[in-house]
């Protein structure tokens, strides 16, 4: 299998997750920068600059944020030596929503919550490096939708590995050679994504734990989806178009109006179709052709292949979001405000479904979401997925399922996690 880290092309062997990895060789550097009367000042602006003033109280400010962002370095080290200790998970996305949700209710203005949310997560990000590499496996290639929800969540300095395929993230969690992976799960548009919530099947149904520990839904990413045009060509010149059969259909008035003769070629993810088109484009002008095909995926992936973005936002609506689940070996804690996923399948006699429904009905559970799949066991039968308000601990919720798993020959909760509140 061979992974990459965000950015880099090199591949590496997988490294011992979390739990199993040796504590990191990192030296404290308590009273080791100096005091602020020995570092150098910055250069003073010249007089008469009308902005003088203001720029040295924002480089004021920025040596302050430096001095404070290591103090909290110092606390975060310390967390991190008593989580080796203990044998606990460095990544908690309960403490993370906790610390988000203190930051921006804290948040006066005028600094947008969206930037101050993804200052904070980048702090974060450096928090988890601080204590102990977390390594983060994604559907890939680099420049995949979830490669870009990836490291909005986690920020910057997790070690961002590509594991080709979503059932390839689930098997790499449940053998712990990453410490979380990130997969899709519901689009706004096309609904469930059935490689993900097949997977989440197999894994209880003994597939998945027959290759490790149990995996559980641990968080949850909302990602605003973007699709772009991307080419070496003029738009008038294409003839086919590569992409992934859900950004297809997440663009296809767009593409019906705009392309209605082109070729529409399937690809596994968005980022391989950039691939595709960056060497097909690259070979086509190495012999002095014109390049005739296209990809439509996130302007990321342009950069990183090398694409020119030839038209922006060409989705269908606007208001397109992705939702992402985080799976791991860990459960999260109980927040006030979580979301538990269940997956069941019924008992065989009439009404069984309903009666299920209605046991979250009477116990007040709000039902966010519903899907069903074929069970895989036998033909016509079907497992049903569903996502309730609260988390499996709370009293109400904890009721609600024990009802509930009295009309159902299974059922299982997949995990109980922080709700999203934000779109990325």
């Amino acid at each position: 299998m061979a992974s990459a880290r965000s950015g880099k092309g090199s591949s590496k062997s997988p490294r011992r997750s979390a739990k199993s990895a040796p504590s990191p060789r990192i030296k404290s550097t308590r009273n080791t920068r100096g005091s602020g009367a020995d570092r150098q000042a910055p250069p003073k602006p010249s007089p008469g600059d009308p902005f003088a003033a203001t720029r040295e109280g924002i480089s004021a400010i920025d040596a302050k944020l430096v001095e404070l962002l290591n103090a909290r370095a110092e606390l975060v080290m310390e967390v991190g030596r008593i989580k080796r200790e203990s044998n606990l998970p460095v990544y908690t996305p309960h403490r993370e929503s906790q610390v988000l949700d203190r930051v921006l209710k804290s948040n006066p203005g005028p600094m947008p919550e969206r930037v101050l949310e993804a200052i904070f997560r980048e702090v974060m990000s450096g928090s988890m490096m601080l204590q102990q590499p977390v390594r983060v496996g994604y559907l890939g290639p680099q420049g995949s939708y979830s490669h870009q929800a990836a490291q909005k969540h986690f920020g910057a300095s997790a070690d961002f590995v590509d594991l080709r395929t979503i059932q390839g993230v689930f098997t790499e969690v449940a053998r712990g050679h990453v410490n979380c992976g990130l997969t899709p799960i519901e689009n706004s548009l096309g609904g469930g994504i059935v490689e993900t919530l097949d997977a989440l099947r197999d894994s209880v149904v003994g597939h998945g734990r027959a290759q490790g520990a149990p995996i559980t839904i641990c968080a949850e990413v909302q990602l605003a989806v973007h699709h772009a045009m991307l080419a070496l060509t003029a738009p008038d010149k294409v003839r086919r178009i590569y992409s992934k059969p859900e950004v297809f259909q997440q663009c296809q008035k767009w593409v019906a109006t705009q392309y209605p003769g082109a070729e529409l070629v399937p690809t596994p993810s968005s980022s391989h179709a950039a691939q595709l088109v960056a060497e097909q484009s690259r070979a086509a002008l190495s012999k002095g052709q014109m390049p005739d095909c296209a990809a439509i995926a996130s302007p990321m992936a342009a950069s990183l292949y090398g694409l020119d973005v030839v038209l922006h936002s060409i989705e269908d609506n606007p208001d397109n979001v992705t939702r992402f689940v985080v799976i791991s070996r860990q459960e999260a804690k109980r927040t006030g405000d979580d979301k538990t996923s269940v997956m069941f399948t019924t008992a065989d006699k009439p009404g069984a479904l309903v009666h299920v429904l209605q046991e979250f009905e009477r116990h007040d559970i709000n039902l966010t979401h519903i899907e069903k799949r074929p069970s895989g066991r036998r033909n016509w039968t079907y497992t049903f997925f569903v996502d309730a308000q609260g988390h499996r601990d709370d009293a109400q919720m904890g009721s609600a399922l024990a009802a509930a798993g009295s009309h159902c020959r299974e059922l299982v909760v997949l995990g109980s996690y922080p709700r999203s509140k934000r779109i990325l």
